[in-house]
């Protein structure tokens, strides 16, 4: 959050590097355009899953949303770059893997869905070929944050655009959050607005539709989340609870937050009678022994009597793994769960575009919805 304030405040002096980043990115996706640059197609089913911004798109849900879905029917594997992981080359998520060996967000999905394969590669081509020879019976690969990974051309392109960041009224980085231009939205199949307020009026969903300019052979889905139950970060024997138990006690929460765009979850743990003081750190952040020092003084000075620290799952996958964290802290820290919703009764329009898709292995129709 604090970089995005950063950014808003310079963004005079950076535009003219935003420029020369824009120009850059044009050239880049011309040369694929003109089949300079080269892009495999593959023989079964591709689905990439991506941003033109920078994160905070709501992406770890959606892809798992699409990994649980799928693995009910196919055999799926995921296939992430793993970003700040400290390997490199391609990587099979094993009972041996970390946060740091494959990434956070990798290592997240690994931990939670045993029946979908999971690996790290930056070079796409490489990683699917692997994960092919390794299971011949591999039906599907959900390619992770792959919208400008263009050396693979999917036979579904998802791209997802954040509701409180309108990409229409953005610019390129440094002075925006623009890693594309908005005319590469072309590229994607389906285009899914997230983090959507559940109140939305007509007007503003009409508003959406007309600046994103989709064209007929494209889908157009909203989403948001709906929050599970409170889980301790530090088991095991601990008891979940609901969000709205806490929010109806006139507690005290310390969000603790090392993620792309907190505001959603601060809107939300903010909407009961609690006192909740914000702790961010920045996206993929590793903790350390001193941010836990700074956990428990912020902690201990929350005014109220009954106190909570609640933390992302991404957050807590990391934060679970440190030793000699404060009894206190261990006894009182929860992550908030988030699942993917489907706004408008879309849900099973969504399945039925993907499933058809993987069964068959043709491209979505040329159906506007």
């Amino acid at each position: 959050m604090a970089i995005h304030n950063l950014r808003r405040k310079l963004s005079p002096l950076l535009f003219p590097f935003s420029c020369v980043y824009g120009m850059a990115v044009s050239i880049r996706n011309k040369l694929f355009d003109l089949k300079i640059l080269k892009s495999t197609e593959f023989d079964f089913p591709v689905i990439s899953i991506g941003n033109i911004t920078a994160g905070g798109t709501g992406k770890t849900p959606h892809v798992e949303y699409l990994a649980e879905f799928l693995s009910k029917q196919f055999h799926v594997s995921v296939l992430s770059r793993g970003y700040k992981r400290t390997t490199k080359g391609f990587l099979l998520a094993d009972k041996k893997s970390t946060p740091q060996t494959i990434g956070d967000e990798p290592y997240q999905m690994f931990s939670k869905f045993k029946n979908v394969t999971f690996a790290v590669d930056e070079n796409r081509v490489h990683g699917i070929n692997e994960l092919k020879k390794k299971n011949p019976k591999l039906q599907t690969v959900i390619l992770d944050d792959a919208f400008q990974h263009r050396y693979v051309t999917p036979g579904v392109s998802i791209l997802l655009i954040d509701y409180s960041r309108p990409v229409y009224k953005d610019c390129f980085l440094p002075a925006g959050n623009l890693r594309e231009s908005t005319h590469s939205i072309s590229r994607a199949n389906i285009v899914i607005v997230t983090k959507v307020p559940e109140n939305i009026k007509p007007i503003e969903k009409k508003l959406w539709e007309k600046e994103l300019k989709l064209f007929p052979y494209q889908f157009l889905y909203y989403t948001n989340f709906e929050y599970g139950c409170l889980t301790p970060v530090f088991p095991p024997g601990k008891q979940k609870f609901s969000l709205e138990e806490i929010q109806n006690t006139n507690a005290s929460v310390l969000l603790l937050a090392g993620i792309a765009n907190p505001a959603p979850l601060l809107e939300k743990l903010t909407s009961g009678q609690n006192e909740v003081v914000p702790l961010y750190f920045p996206d993929h952040h590793e903790y350390s022994q001193h941010d836990l020092h700074e956990i428990k003084s912020m902690y201990n000075s929350l005014k109220k009597k009954k106190k909570i620290i609640i933390t992302t799952e991404k957050d807590a996958i990391k934060l679970g793994k440190l030793a000699d964290v404060d009894h206190t802290i261990q006894e009182r820290m929860y992550y908030l769960p988030v699942k993917v919703k489907f706004l408008y009764d879309k849900q099973e329009d969504f399945d039925s575009n993907i499933i058809n898709y993987v069964a068959t292995n043709k491209r979505i129709s040329p159906l506007h919805k």
